[in-house]
Order: C-alpha cells, then structure tokens, then sequence
C-alpha cells in the first residue's frame, strides 16, 4: 500500500473479472466500445481499470439507457455500462458476493450462484399443494427505487473494506444518458443492467423482505426471485 495505490487490489482479480464479461458478452456502453475494441488494447484498458481502482481515483462513466417492451405494455429500462466499468464493477461483485451468499436466505432464488428461476417454480409447485392460499407478490420500479442510504448501510454492515464502499457509492449514483444524450441524475434506485445491481437488489431485499418475514410471519412460506415473490400458507398468517 502506497498513498498513490492506498487500495490492494490484485491485478489477478481484475483479469479473472475481465474473462467473466468476455464470457457474459454485452452490448457497448456511452462510449461505444465493443468488447472486441476494448480487447485491442486490452493489457492498457485492464492497466488502467486497477490502476484507477487502487488510486481510489475511478469514477463510473453514465450508464446508457436502453427501454425493453414488456408483455404488458409498458418498457422496461436497462442500464448498460460500458465494458470498462461492467469489468470493475465483477472486481467489486468478486469480492462482495462470497460475503453476503452465505448470509442470503435460502427460498431467495434470483441472481445468486447455483439457483435459477426452475428452481423457484420448483419448489413453489411442491409447496403449493399443501397450501390454502398463495398471494403474488411483484415490486413495481424496483430496481429505480431503491434507497441508496439503506443499501450503503447494508453493505457497511458486512465488509469495512473502504474501495468496496466507495465505489458502489459511485455506481448507485452514476448518472444515466438517455437516448438523445442527456444525462439524468439519479438519487435512488440502481441500473438494471448493472452487474453489481442485482447483487445489491437482493442485499436490500434480503433485510427488507425475507428477514422481515422471518420476524413477523415464521409460518408463512415464500418463495423469491428478485422483487418477485410468492408467500403461502395454511389458515390464518396474512388472511387474518
């Protein structure tokens, strides 16, 4: 550690999470750079992403703002970062994700390693049959709505590590650039899109929701997968 570098961050660590953003591909961000471009000068571009994140000195670019139909009607909002920042922000996920996943409870079923989507419908199709009723359960602009406070709280509250702090604080306040290329700031919520997002989407949940339920209603069963969930039960519980 140096007052230049006053983060260790291992350079290994920003390669294993650049080959994850290769594997996962993407679409270019605000500046345009596909991943093919971005690996025409990869050493430089990967030299630059730890040597910005060790000096505390990298600040995330806009996010680029692209809306998705939805079956119903209306558009889902997507936040693409570039391929730069989706590579610092696995460096931070890389870090993040082993401390919370064991603190995660178990019927949580989105975006987490090891679990899917079958897997909740799965285990809600089993529970069903001994259930008398079934609420379901969707959180409208979840992703735009978190608060950011309360998600920095949780994060604080499992890791003092200060580059793992400092630059999600940046990411849930990066700006988004719209198609005509404005930029909106945004005081809430965090890009769908990101890839530290759903991470931080199910830490917020995780207190908000299934520990809550686990306080108030210990009978009840839900299942959750992401802001979607699916609480059931026997006589009484929520229907009283």
């Amino acid at each position: 550690m140096s007052e230049a570098k006053p983060y260790v961050i291992p350079k290994q660590l920003v390669w294993e999470a650049y080959q994850r953003v290769k594997a996962n591909r993407g679409a270019a961000g605000v500046d345009g750079e596909s991943l093919t471009a971005f690996e025409k000068d990869l050493k430089g571009n990967l030299y630059k992403i730890w040597n910005r994140m060790s000096s505390g000195s990298y600040f995330p670019p806009p996010v680029r703002l692209v809306e998705i139909p939805k079956d119903n009607g209306g558009k889902r909002p997507l936040g693409i970062p570039t391929v730069a920042d989706r590579v610092a922000q696995t460096v931070v996920k890389m870090v993040l994700e082993p401390l919370l996943e064991p603190k995660f409870h178990p019927d949580s079923y989105g975006y987490r390693p090891g679990k899917s989507a079958l897997d909740a419908v799965g285990v809600a199709r089993q529970r069903c049959w001994r259930a008398d009723w079934v609420i379901d359960l969707d959180i409208k602009a979840y992703f735009d709505s978190i608060p950011h406070d309360l998600v920095e709280r949780a994060v604080a509250h499992h890791t003092d590590i200060p580059w793992v702090q400092l630059y999600i604080a940046r990411w849930l306040r990066a700006p988004v650039q719209k198609a005509d290329g404005t930029l909106e700031q945004r005081t809430r919520g965090t890009p769908q899109g990101g890839v530290a997002s759903p991470l931080l989407a199910n830490l917020f949940l995780h207190y908000a929701f299934d520990l809550w339920m686990q306080r108030q209603f210990p009978q009840i069963q839900f299942e959750r997968y992401a802001d979607d969930g699916a609480p059931r039960g026997r006589e009484g519980g929520f229907m009283n």
